[in-house]
């Protein structure tokens, strides 16, 4: 009997699925016991993939309580790459719909913030903007167009997301406020950091992404936010690296 691919998998990542029948081992007798300790380790292997690339998830619920929750994910989505760094894409989305921890409700946005960390990390290399070329004259300046470098993300959430961020991983962090909070994420070095975004910069920064010059940025974030403060963000920017040099 030949045991379909889907037939294969599907069994795999299900601890109370049957052995596919048709499996052998080499001495042509059935696979059971192979296949069970195979199957075992590759679900050990893709939890802890997880807990690797989201420890702020992890640290909110407890090991114990992310090890069942990766349990439910893995089964329900099987790597589409052979690089376990990709494995997790969907994580945020699970996590919205994941009824048992609905109560936490910034649990999805603490994994979109681990997540921006690991594509940060592994986003291409490139110069950053010399501070010097916004040294300009003011018309001159609200005309340059500014390109977020490839690590540079941002994450708008309606949840204190830095302070939990910080509260987790800093000794001596302030409890979180209760307040939405945006955060940038940059790699101004070897590895990414988060950064307490000023009020109305996610929507500054989306318009530079877009391709608007700093003066249409500027005007358009002001018509939806007008406590922006450009100074601040400008400065935020320039000091965590956070726009790659023009081409």
């Amino acid at each position: 009997m030949t045991v379909s691919q889907s037939e294969f998998r599907a069994a795999l990542l299900d601890a109370d699925r049957a052995v596919p029948e048709g499996l052998q081992n080499p001495h042509a007798g059935p696979a059971g016991a192979r296949f069970s300790v195979y199957r075992n380790n590759v679900v050990v292997s893709l939890t802890e993939a997880l807990a690797t690339a989201f420890p702020l998830v992890r640290k909110l619920i407890g090991t114990q309580t992310f090890g069942q929750l990766a349990g439910h994910y893995v089964r329900e989505n099987p790597p589409a790459s052979p690089l376990m760094m990709y494995y997790g894409e969907t994580f945020p989305e699970f996590l919205s719909g994941f009824a048992p921890l609905s109560h936490i409700g910034y649990l999805a946005d603490c994994a979109r913030l681990d997540l921006a960390f690991r594509r940060s990390y592994h986003a291409a290399d490139a110069a950053s903007l010399d501070p010097a070329v916004l040294q300009t004259v003011p018309e001159t300046l609200m005309a340059i167009r500014l390109a977020p470098a490839p690590s540079t993300i941002v994450i708008r959430s309606r949840w204190p997301l830095f302070d939990l961020w910080r509260f987790n991983n800093v000794t001596d962090a302030p409890k979180p406020r209760a307040a939405a909070q945006d955060v940038l994420v940059t790699r101004p070095e070897f590895d990414p950091a988060p950064h307490l975004l000023p009020h109305g910069a996610a929507l500054w920064f989306d318009a530079l992404a877009r391709g608007s010059s700093l003066g249409e940025a500027h005007a358009e974030t002001l018509r939806k936010t007008p406590d922006f403060d450009l100074a601040a963000t400008l400065t935020l920017s320039l000091t965590t690296e956070a726009f790659a040099a023009p081409e």
